[in-house]
């Protein structure tokens, strides 16, 4: 039987790669690539494969871990209820746990045509910014729409209405590849309806987001800030139309602007204040960055609703409760990789390297040595991403800015784990509003400094095609 880098090459020749093409050649797997997390890379890959521990995280320390996964996974109460560490849910919000959108610490969807309620996928909202909103837009972003705040929130505890309801429509764009396949792409249309407090402001900007998947957040939180800036600045010098530029944005508790690298739009700049404004936002609890509910002045029923706040004032998220669920959030390990010696995958991967998909989704970083958990420093991590943002084109565009990020860009999502999104939670729904109905329709989704790798894929045979999607599942 002919050796792997003997029908690698033969496969690659099939392929229609040859040797002078500037792209790397890859014939066998890379030492340490199965392991997308370093050390902390966890081996199981069934349902369950988002919700483990890392690897290297001792038992005296997965106390901590699971207690932070019981406030992730249970649902919390409204006020007021004899279970206090665990009220003050609402008034308004769109889901009652963490796990409501991070199903399995997974992805989200969007909503089903008979759902009643988006769950698992926000709305944002806001309003163009103005020089009168110049403190507003330094903290938060955005201006936040008048009447109905900065996310929309479609429910509420009993006597409070919600702000309404959230409807998907989709219309098919067709697209051909170069050997005359033609799939069919869904175009979302967000829908509206049933406002409960009156007409919104006119010039309103939506954005749907699903929730992403949980793994790996600490480790992109230990990626040194320096080794982001250097990819923008590789990318600058390359002056091949990829551009990416970090989100400058406001920390909560330094009150000053940071590097931003959590969500869609790489709006956070940590993993404790995205979990604070998504307790805020997602479930209306309080907490002591944010200790006020998500009503706007409009809204008084939602302001004059019972508190879960102790007696002292105390917020409903207490500390020692937000403390453990970022211990929770920063250890949820990232799963290894499958098949990485496959013949088919290692010329998949070649195929990601040819299209220049590797200029956005950067493959690897060695993480700080000062990480905020130990288990967590320096580790040799494959997540695929630049965290950066980047002009994907009008097809994705929400039109909606967030700190200096423009209404048609969006933050690199990584890539680790991708491969089990049908294992672990049952569909292949991706991008932010989850559009895409598999790995190969996200592609076809990319556009403006994506355009030239998108057209490199619409040149692939259905071999290449379907090797490209042998490498991406891998991961």
């Amino acid at each position: 039987m002919p050796s792997l880098p003997l029908r690698l090459s033969a496969l690659l020749l099939a392929l229609g790669l040859s040797a002078c093409d500037d792209a790397p050649r890859f014939t066998e797997a890379e030492p340490g690539e199965a392991r997308s997390g370093g050390s902390a890379t966890v081996r199981k890959t069934d349902q369950n494969a988002f919700s483990l521990p890392s690897a290297n995280l001792p038992p005296s320390r997965r106390v901590d871990f699971s207690v932070g996964n019981s406030f992730f996974r249970n649902p919390w109460v409204i006020a007021p209820s004899t279970t206090t560490a665990r009220d003050g849910l609402g008034p308004l919000f769109n889901t009652n746990a963490c796990q409501g959108c991070h199903i399995k610490d997974g992805r989200g969807h969007p909503p089903e045509p008979d759902d009643s309620n988006a769950v698992s996928m926000l709305v944002r909202l806001s309003i163009p910014d103005a020089p009168a909103y110049a403190k507003v837009i330094e903290q938060l972003g955005v201006v936040p729409e008048p009447v109905y705040g900065g996310q929309f929130q479609d429910m509420a505890v009993p006597g409070v209405l919600p702000e309404g309801k959230v409807r998907v429509d989709y219309t098919s764009v067709p697209v051909r590849f170069k050997d005359g396949t033609e799939i069919e792409l869904r175009k979302p249309s967000l829908n509206i309806t049933q406002l409960n407090y009156g007409p919104m402001h006119p010039d309103t900007r939506f954005s749907a987001r699903v929730a992403p998947p949980m793994i790996g957040l600490g480790l992109l939180e230990a990626i040194p800030e320096e080794a982001i800036l250097a990819n923008a600045e590789t990318q600058a010098k390359a002056k091949d139309g990829i551009a990416g530029r970090p989100n400058r944005v406001w920390d909560d508790q330094q009150q000053k602007t940071v590097l931003g690298r959590f969500g869609w739009k790489a709006g956070q700049p940590n993993l404790n204040q995205q979990n604070v404004h998504a307790f805020s936002g997602d479930m209306g609890l309080t907490t002591s960055l944010r200790p006020f509910d998500d009503c706007t002045d409009t809204q008084t029923a939602c302001k004059q609703a019972p508190s879960g706040n102790g007696p002292d004032g105390e917020p409903e998220v207490s500390d020692n409760i937000l403390r453990l669920v970022l211990f929770y959030t920063r250890n949820l390990a990232v799963p290894a990789r499958r098949d990485v010696s496959a013949s088919e995958v290692l010329a998949g991967k070649n195929l990601f390297y040819q299209a220049g998909c590797q200029s956005c989704h950067t493959p690897k970083y060695t993480t700080a040595a000062n990480a905020a958990e130990p288990e967590l420093a320096n580790q040799e991590i494959r997540p695929y991403s630049d965290l950066l943002l980047h002009d994907m084109g009008d097809g994705l565009a929400d039109n909606r800015t967030e700190f200096q990020a423009g209404g048609r860009d969006w933050r690199t999502p990584p890539l680790w784990g991708i491969g089990l999104t049908q294992t672990v939670n049952g569909h292949t729904q991706f991008l932010h509003d989850g559009r895409a109905r598999n790995l190969l329709e996200a592609v076809l989704w990319h556009g403006g400094e994506a355009t030239a790798a998108r057209q490199q894929v619409l040149s692939f045979n259905a071999v290449q095609r379907a090797a490209l999607l042998a490498f991406l599942n891998s991961l």
